[in-house]
């Protein structure tokens, strides 16, 4: 099948019976678009193996599905294939999604491949399998937001006149090097595949390609040198290029790394060997790779251990990689701390998060308007207007036109029904979905990134996001989805996602008022819970009822 297939309808026409089925029928589409995912042939969205759909066949059943549902059904998706469609009501959700599930003892990377292997499941990552990914953007906020927050804690400043030194400039990594141009400061990164890097550039979020890593390095410290924000990518092995900075005698400001080291099977590359020499022992001798890839996980933690040791602000960017480099024998790898519990928490106690919306029209004029909307009403939010400028300036659309911006609980009700409002009145051509990532602030339990050292201790607890879950479900989410595994991997999380359409309606504006408050109110409650004093005081002022 031509990836020209996968591309989701623009206008006012429908496929569907009405918006709230219409935004689920484009959104699948768009995840697939061959502007946003990274391998739509096979309908991998992003992540290694990070799918929409479990196969072609069930990506038609879906899309077949969806055509013919009424207003009053929903659709059950489980990994990836519609399994039937049930008589609910009009509240309800017109999707339900469950990907990667397994029961404790099963949850492993082995028999989540066998399965695989029969065409009984697939792996759904966060926003690939639930339909919400919206390209790199979808992560350029978060990791703005993160840098930013380390600027300021560790040199009382943006990153200016600062180097970071990282590694993945796929999917979730290509966010890398426009977030820390967007703070000010230098990135240097790698990726093993030059297709990857060339997209990057492509798309406005790297500014060059320098094949020789000591050459990319000499123009990285001179443009450091120099305060000037730039980004090159490097197209090699992250060993390769942290042990040019390392034998340089340089110590970077910061290190960090986006590869896909949830999976040493699909998503790591071993160093030492051509991609084409990796695919081809991957298909030959799998055990032999995943030998070869936690060699390789090893040598790359040490080597960001050496650059801590000397004096690098050294963070785990949340892809697993100190969990397999310990696994490998790197003992004191979670002497890298990790970025939530360093930088992004105190959002979280805010029920602050990654929200994000798309224009169903397909006409970037929406969003336009959107944006003028929020920076009216959060203005006032140096972080949040800073960010909706810069990203006017930088942010090219990937599909369909969309924004993020990372709004709390309350703001994001208040945002929701004010879009609404626009969509009724005709200001937007079209309805809007809102969405968010699954890595938000009452959605997800993973000890090795979103939970890690919460203040009770209850890190692995994941009552919380089946509680958000069956909460967006009761409120009337267009459609919620469970997901296991996500970015860190199979027996690593579980998590949950929602997204709702703002189609002018008053029955759509009591639906966003609901899902709204519970959604991010479910991470206040989450934090408060867990002891923090932000949270508490928060839920004191905002009027979230704590219980008792």
């Amino acid at each position: 099948m031509p990836v020209e297939y996968f591309r989701a309808p623009r206008g006012l026409q429908l496929t569907c019976a009405n918006w709230q089925i219409e935004a689920a029928y484009r959104m699948v589409q768009n995840n697939l678009d061959a502007d946003v995912a990274e391998d739509p042939e096979n309908l991998i969205v992003y992540g290694g193996l990070g799918k929409a759909a479990r196969n072609h066949e069930a990506l038609h059943k879906i899309l077949a599905t969806l055509r013919r549902l009424q207003p009053d059904e929903t659709m059950l998706v489980q990994s990836g294939k519609c399994v039937g469609v049930m008589k609910l009501h009009e509240d309800a959700p017109r999707v339900l999604l469950a990907n990667s599930n397994l029961v404790g003892d099963w949850a492993t990377w082995d028999e989540f491949r066998r399965l695989d292997a029969l065409g009984l499941m697939m792996y759904g990552q966060m926003t690939a399998g639930s339909w919400i990914y919206i390209g790199s953007q979808g992560i350029v906020q978060g990791t703005y937001e993160t840098f930013v927050a380390a600027g300021k804690k560790h040199f009382g400043s943006d990153l200016r006149g600062r180097l970071v030194v990282t590694s993945g400039l796929g999917g979730m990594g290509s966010a890398q090097p426009l977030a820390v141009t967007m703070a000010g400061g230098v990135c240097l990164g790698a990726d093993v595949e030059r297709k990857r890097i060339e997209k990057r550039v492509k798309t406005r979020y790297l500014d060059e390609i320098i094949d020789d890593p000591k050459l990319a390095l000499k123009v990285a410290l001179d443009k450091k040198a120099k305060g000037i924000a730039w980004s090159i990518g490097v197209p090699c092995n992250a060993t390769e290029l942290l042990t040019v900075v390392r034998d340089s005698g340089v110590v970077p400001d910061m290190v960090t790394d986006q590869t896909s080291a949830h999976d040493m099977l699909v998503g790591y590359v071993p160093d030492q060997m051509t991609v084409l020499q990796a695919n081809e022992l991957r298909a030959r001798d799998p055990k032999a790779y995943q030998r070869e890839s936690a060699r390789t996980v090893a040598k790359h933690v040490a080597l960001m251990l050496d650059l801590q040791e000397r004096g690098a602000i050294t963070f785990d960017y949340g892809n697993n990689i100190r969990t397999e480099a310990r696994a490998a024998g790197v003992g004191e790898a979670f002497r890298i701390k990790g970025f939530i519990p360093e930088y992004i928490r105190p959002l979280f106690c805010e029920g602050r998060g990654p929200f994000r919306w798309v224009a169903l029209s397909g006409d970037p004029s929406d969003i336009a308007c959107t944006d003028a909307l929020a920076l009216k009403m959060f203005g006032d939010n140096v972080s949040l207007r800073t960010w909706i400028e810069k990203a006017q300036q930088r942010i090219a659309f990937q599909g369909l036109p969309a924004r993020i911006l990372w709004l709390g609980y309350g703001e994001r009700a208040r945002f929701g029904l004010a879009v609404n409002e626009l969509v009724r009145s005709g200001e937007l051509k079209a309805p809007i979905v809102f969405g968010r990532d699954h890595l938000d602030c009452g959605s997800v339990a993973s000890p090795y990134r979103e939970t890690e050292a919460m203040l009770d201790g209850s890190d692995a607890i994941a009552d919380w996001p089946l509680l958000n879950a069956m909460a967006n479900v009761a409120a009337g989410a267009t459609w919620v989805s469970i997901h296991h595994g996500g970015g860190v991997g199979m027996g690593k999380s579980i998590h949950a996602g929602q997204v709702t359409v703002a189609d002018g309606s008053s029955n759509a504006a009591r639906r966003i008022q609901r899902v709204f408050t519970c959604d991010p109110g479910s991470g206040i409650l989450r934090h408060a819970d867990a002891g923090y004093p932000a949270a508490k005081s928060f839920a004191s002022t905002n009027g979230v009822d704590l219980g008792g």
